[in-house]
């Protein structure tokens, strides 16, 4: 029985990932209507140690001391794994012990305006953020974010990510019917993506329940057109 890793799990977009589970159920800087993990109990942009990084670091190196390797080790959780103050700390030490490992952190972005949680990820593999809106009205109802995180700050903070990060972006983005898929706010995450520089644009949609029960999945075709749509930007695939 394992306390902070999961899996590993067959990902859509990473094979198969051992999980690790830097923050508590259900801590994030985000409270998004699509959160399969469900609605967030503490709303935060609070970094601390909320997962003791020494404990994880034992539990990673049984695990991987008597199993196969997985294709990446992935850090994420049921929150926002950046709000660990160790996300550095345990990146790091995956990748010094265990190098023949590719690292990926799943992340909602929001904390990349700090200049310290962008030093934390550079040393990851690949890095996995979110932007499901550019827009002030799509962003607040689509990710309803902690108090004091801005619109502007978050693609800032993307942006600067891209000049100081070596690695591989892959941009995911959520497409919620009548909430951010019209081409008012298709255009301005194209904008966006000019700026960001992702090598990957992820086309996503609803997969299982949300958080509130008047959000859907947009079609498959409205998936495609919109990938289309983005592809002159950076490559965008459809996430099936």
């Amino acid at each position: 029985m394992h306390r902070y890793l999961f899996g590993p799990v067959y990902s859509r977009r990473l094979g198969l990932s051992l999980g690790v589970e830097l923050v508590p159920l259900k801590l994030c800087s985000f409270d998004c209507v699509y959160c399969e993990c469900g609605p967030t109990d503490t709303l935060t942009t609070a970094r601390d140690e909320y997962v003791p990084i020494d404990r994880v670091e034992d539990e990673l190196s049984r695990f991987l001391s008597t199993h196969p390797p997985p294709d990446y080790i992935t850090f994420s959780g049921p929150g926002e794994p950046t709000l660990n103050s160790g996300i550095g700390r345990i990146i790091r030490f995956a990748k010094t012990d265990y190098p023949h490992i590719p690292t990926a952190v799943l992340t909602n972005g929001s904390l990349l305006s700090d200049p310290q949680v962008r030093a934390d990820l550079c040393a990851a593999d690949v890095v996995l953020p979110s932007l499901d809106a550019a827009s002030g009205h799509a962003f607040r109802r689509i990710d309803r974010p902690a108090p004091g995180l801005e619109l502007s700050a978050y693609i800032e903070g993307l942006e600067a990510f891209r000049a100081e990060y070596s690695g591989e972006i892959r941009l995911e983005v959520m497409v919620l019917p009548g909430v951010n898929d019209d081409w008012d706010n298709l255009k301005l995450l194209k904008d966006a993506f000019v700026r960001v520089r992702p090598d990957l644009i992820q086309v996503n949609t609803l997969d299982r329940p949300g958080t509130l029960a008047d959000i859907e999945a947009a079609s498959w075709e409205t998936l495609h057109a919109i990938a289309d749509y983005w592809a002159d930007v950076a490559p965008a695939e459809v996430i099936e």
